[in-house]
C-alpha cells in the first residue's frame, strides 16, 4: 500500500482531525523501509503526500474535500453539499441545539477571547452566566486561566469542537462578525430551543462552579 493510501485510510478512520506528526509516527516504518533516510525526511514525505491528497480531493468529482482543521487534517463535506449533508445528520442524531442569547455569547467570546464573563456582560449588556454554563456543557467553549485583576475571574475561550463544528483551521479563520453571524445562523438553523428552555438558562449552575467541577475531573 502506499503512502497516499495509508495516509488516506486513516484520516477516513479518525473521528478528530489528525496532525502530521501522529501521521508520520504511524507510517514510519513503512516510509524508511521505502528509502527515507530521517525522522525529517518521513516527516517531509507525508506533509508532500497530505499536498497530493488534498488536491485529489479538491477535484469537481469529489463530494468531501481533505483539509486542515482544529490543527490537523480531517475529511469533511464540500460547502456545496452542506445541505444534503446537514439534512442527513439531523435523520440519524440530535443536534446542538443553543438560544439566541447563547449564539450571541459564543460570538463574543469568538472574537474576543479569552473573555470573562463581566466583559462578556458588558458587551451584550445582560447576565450571561447561564449561557456560559450551557456552552460549557456542549463543549464549545473551555476555561483558559484567570485574568490577573481583583477577583481574577475566569477567562473563556472557544474549544476544538468549536472549530470542527463551523469548519475552521484555526481562529484566525475567523470571518468578519457579519459573515459570522450568518454562518451562526446557517449552522444551527431550525437548532434554537424554545424560548421556555432559553429562560431555564437563567437558573442554571454559575459557570464558575461548572469550570471548577471539569478541571477536577481533568
Amino acid at each position: 500500500m502506499g503512502l497516499k493510501a495509508q495516509l488516506e485510510a486513516i484520516i477516513y478512520a479518525a473521528e478528530t482531525p489528525v496532525t502530521t506528526e501522529q501521521m508520520a509516527a504511524l507510517v514510519k516504518e513503512s516510509v524508511v523501509a521505502s528509502g527515507a533516510g530521517d525522522e525529517a525526511e518521513v516527516k517531509s514525505r507525508v506533509r508532500a503526500t497530505l499536498e497530493e491528497l488534498v488536491a485529489d480531493y479538491g477535484g469537481s468529482d469529489h463530494g468531501i474535500e481533505v483539509r486542515q482543521v482544529a490543527g490537523g487534517y480531517r475529511m469533511s463535506t464540500k460547502p456545496e453539499q452542506h445541505e444534503m449533508v446537514r439534512s442527513f445528520a439531523k435523520s440519524l442524531k440530535p443536534p446542538i441545539r443553543l438560544s439566541l442569547p447563547a449564539l450571541e455569547t459564543l460570538a463574543v467570546i469568538a472574537y474576543k477571547q479569552p473573555a470573562t464573563v463581566p466583559e462578556i456582560n458588558e458587551i451584550r449588556g445582560v447576565d450571561s452566566g447561564g449561557v456560559i454554563a450551557t456552552l460549557l456543557d456542549r463543549k464549545l467553549i473551555t476555561t483558559a486561566g484567570r485574568k490577573q485583576v481583583i477577583g481574577r475571574p475566569i477567562l473563556y475561550k472557544t474549544t476544538k469542537e468549536f472549530l470542527m463544528r463551523f469548519g475552521l483551521k484555526d481562529v484566525s479563520e475567523l470571518p468578519s462578525m457579519e459573515e459570522f453571524e450568518k454562518l451562526v445562523a446557517e449552522s444551527f438553523q431550525g437548532e434554537l430551543i424554545p424560548a421556555e428552555e432559553a429562560a431555564r438558562e437563567k437558573d442554571s449552575p454559575h459557570p464558575e462552579e461548572i469550570a471548577e467541577s471539569a478541571a477536577q475531573k481533568e
